[in-house]
């Protein structure tokens, strides 16, 4: 956790650390400030009005002197302030002897198998031959603030109970308590520590801007009250900072950092391998924590709950758990990942892996996916041997870059685009075209397609997720950020750093993005990778009596009446002159602040 950093003249952050700031002193907009990095942005009355920022949890959107000043390092990163509060207390934790207990904090790794922080924890637990304690707390409040959608929280939930058996099997306990309130939740963990007598408390790292500065704040406190936290990366196969370019910056575009992680993970053939399930307990272990193995896990929270119906129908579609994880991958890598490069950009055949989900909550670790195809190939290297392999793991590596991307501009966790000058994109919020989207009702068929695919089983398509924010961004001329928003409060595998990471490149505002002049064609997109409109007839009953490439256009292919019967919508675009407005709208953005 070193840094590397050589510290340059940086600005007082105080109100940086506003995760319960805003909540508590609501800064209004156009404070009165004199300081222009505390002056929201000139939209930011747009953005809180459109739901885009929850000002429940977090102050305005910032301005784009403000997001530059993180780029240009007058602001630390919190990824900074963990490793400083890590090289502030190296001395008192390394001082803390072992005793009473060792405490495991589930976050988004929920598994035995291939858990750094779990191995770490269970080394420590069985040299000091005290028993490991694993707790996971049910945050209503993070949710909420991290617009987890339902559907996931029942994922995360029922992962829970499979990973209690689990933990149970090895005389581990697994202790799950809901607290209310997230300013609440260090101390409760505190609490729960002294309460047991442990002395370490592990983790794996969370690369969000709240979870980076709530453990850089937690590590100084333990150290403080005697105790030791220790984090460790295990998300990404390269943790975050260890790549760099030549003139030794971080990548901002895909393919040379690819090519360097390559590299840095044949260079370094650790960091593929596997860590070994905790160790069972000690004999007597039971005994001293037999409280603990009789919680019960909670339900999810109000806010996030799912109906009975709509529970057993996501249950059986989308089964938890770390060995369903597995089979998924073993069964992916048998029988499609060697026709995945040819097949994976149709969304009616089921050509790709889905388990995004498991990588998401933790349930499949990224090392264990890669090695696991990997050691398919007639290669060890990650960029030879098969193709569909190669294009497969050149896949599941835009994760680990969209993290780095977080950790090193961290404003895109704050309703900031990447390019902080396409904050100045005026956007139409038009409410009707935003239900349409939302609702599959936008009259164009591969897109509704796509929606209504969400609302039935919370995931959708990669190429189909491509399709649909181009359409909203540039045909609707919405702000990308209220269809990040919905993505994150709908889809089963929502994962911050992937799905901005995706709306940053399909609107154009992001890391290594399309230019905001190429703009999807919806119709183009149907025929090619839909072309005979069996993924549209899936998802959208009433038009499956429309033959041939009518399917693709009702309204103007000769099927209007048929599709005018069924009550299927017209059109509430037309793709050229919303192109033309949308390349007006962006170049006039982009312009505004320039001398």
């Amino acid at each position: 956790m070193a840094s590397k950093r050589t510290a340059k003249q940086r600005v007082t952050t105080d109100d940086d650390n506003d995760i319960e700031e805003a909540s508590s002193k609501r800064p209004k907009l156009g404070n009165g400030s004199s300081d222009p990095l505390r002056q929201p942005h000139q939209f930011a009355a747009e953005a809180e009005e459109h739901g885009i920022v929850l000002r429940k949890y977090y102050p305005p959107e910032m301005s784009n002197a403000r997001a530059q000043a993180y780029n240009n390092d007058r602001i630390p990163r919190p990824i900074e302030q963990l490793q400083a509060a890590m090289e502030d207390t190296a001395s008192a934790r390394k001082g803390v002897d072992a005793k009473g207990a060792i405490v495991h904090w589930f976050k988004m790794d929920l598994r035995t198998t291939d858990n750094r922080a779990l191995w770490e924890a269970s080394q420590k637990a069985q040299a000091a031959d005290v028993p490991l304690i694993c707790i996971y707390i049910v945050s209503p409040e993070d949710f909420e603030a991290h617009l987890m959608a339902p559907i996931r929280v029942d994922f995360t939930i029922r992962t829970l109970h499979a990973l209690k058996k689990d933990l149970a099997a090895l005389d581990i306990p697994l202790y799950v308590e809901t607290v209310e309130k997230r300013k609440d939740i260090p101390e409760r963990i505190v609490d729960f520590m002294e309460e047991w007598g442990a002395s370490h408390l592990y983790a794996n790292l969370e690369y969000e801007v709240d979870e980076l500065r709530r453990e850089a704040t937690m590590v100084r406190m333990l150290a403080e009250r005697g105790l030791a936290m220790e984090v460790f990366h295990d998300t990404c196969i390269v943790p975050p900072g260890e790549l760099h370019t030549g003139a030794g910056k971080q990548y901002a575009v895909y393919s040379p950092w690819f090519r360097s992680w390559v590299a840095h993970v044949h260079a370094n053939q650790e960091l593929l391998g596997a860590f070994d399930p905790p160790a069972k307990n000690p004999r007597a272990a039971r005994g001293k924590v037999a409280a603990l193995f009789d919680g019960e896990i909670p339900d999810a929270p109000g806010n996030k709950s799912l109906s009975d119906e709509d529970a057993k129908r996501f249950g059986a579609t989308w089964p938890a758990g770390e060995r369903e994880a597995m089979d998924r991958l073993e069964k992916f890598c048998e029988e499609k990942i060697a026709q995945y490069s040819k097949r994976r950009n149709f969304p009616s055949e089921a050509a790709t892996s889905s388990i995004s989900v498991h990588l998401a909550a933790g349930t499949l670790s990224a090392r264990t996916a890669m090695r696991t195809a990997r050691d398919r190939n007639k290669t060890k290297k990650l960029d030879a041997g098969v193709e569909g392999i190669q294009s497969w793991i050149s896949e599941v590596a835009w994760r680990d870059f969209y993290k780095h991307v977080l950790v090193h501009w961290p404003y895109v966790c704050m309703n900031k685009p990447f390019k902080p000058e396409y904050s100045n994109i005026e956007w139409s919020y038009n409410s009707a075209h935003f239900e349409a989207w939302c609702s599959g009702r936008t009259g164009f068929p591969i897109v509704d397609a796509a929606m209504r695919q969400v609302q039935s089983i919370g995931w959708m398509h990669n190429r189909c997720r491509m399709i649909v924010a181009s359409f909203l961004c540039k045909d609707l001329l919405l702000d990308w950020r209220m269809g990040e928003r919905f993505f994150m409060e709908n889809l089963i595998d929502g994962d911050f750093a992937s799905n901005n990471g995706g709306w940053g490149f399909s609107a154009s505002v992001g890391v290594d993005p399309q230019p905001y002049f190429r703009i999807f064609n919806p119709l183009l997109q149907s025929e090619k990778f839909d072309p005979d409109g069996d993924y549209i007839r899936k998802w959208i009953p009433e038009l499956r009596e429309i033959k041939g490439k009518a399917i693709h256009d009702p309204y103007n292919r000769g099927a209007g009446s048929l599709a005018k019967k069924v009550g299927y919508p017209e059109p509430i675009a037309d793709h050229k002159s919303s192109r033309d407005r949308a390349l007006k709208a962006y170049k006039a953005g982009i312009e505004r602040d320039r001398p």
